[in-house]
């Protein structure tokens, strides 16, 4: 898929994607430097997109990590499992509400996430939010980059510890909020 295809989906589905333009180099930059990949063996990232921050998470995770990709869209799922096909990354094109069943019982040490929550269903997006904390390791993050600082609020019905940054890097700029449970 080309990126004016990618361009044509995220507009075509803006209600899902939640975004005018896809995440700059700068922004994943910021938002991954607050992930200790070292030593992190399962990573989780929610709103797969165009790659961008998938791409970023593959050249700083461990060789012996496993990533697992939620997105939604079919068309970026068919791009994503084409551009990141290796034994360690799984594609997964169903929402993160069902997070849990492809964990399998295991945690997750870190989180990643674009997901466009202003946009979500209050019952869909208070679930995403029970499942990540719930299926995070007690020393791990979730990190979730938003246009809102008001879910900060949200999240903290779920996650213990909540710190925030600001990016102009980025159009349009976006909050980073890594959250603990």
């Amino acid at each position: 898929m080309n990126k004016g295809s990618l361009f044509k989906e995220l507009f075509t589905n803006i209600k899902t994607t939640g975004a005018i333009t896809f995440s700059s180099k700068p922004l994943v930059n910021k938002m991954l430097s607050f992930a200790d990949f070292s030593g992190a063996k399962i990573i989780v990232e929610m709103g797969g997109g165009d790659g961008s921050i998938t791409h970023g998470i593959l050249q700083r995770m461990d060789e012996d990590a496993t990533l697992l990709v939620f997105e939604i869209s079919e068309n970026f799922c068919e791009n994503l499992k084409k551009r990141f096909a290796t034994k360690n990354v799984e594609i997964i094109c169903d929402s993160a509400e069902n997070l849990d069943k492809y964990l399998d019982g295991r945690k997750a040490d870190l989180i990643l996430s674009s997901l466009p929550f202003s946009l979500i269903p209050q019952p869909s997006r208070n679930l995403i939010y029970q499942k990540s904390s719930e299926c995070l390791r007690p020393d791990g993050s979730f990190i979730q980059i938003c246009y809102s600082y008001l879910l900060k609020f949200q999240f903290s019905s779920y996650f213990k510890e909540i710190r925030t940054t600001f990016t102009f890097r980025n159009f349009p700029p976006v909050f980073i909020m890594v959250c603990n449970v």
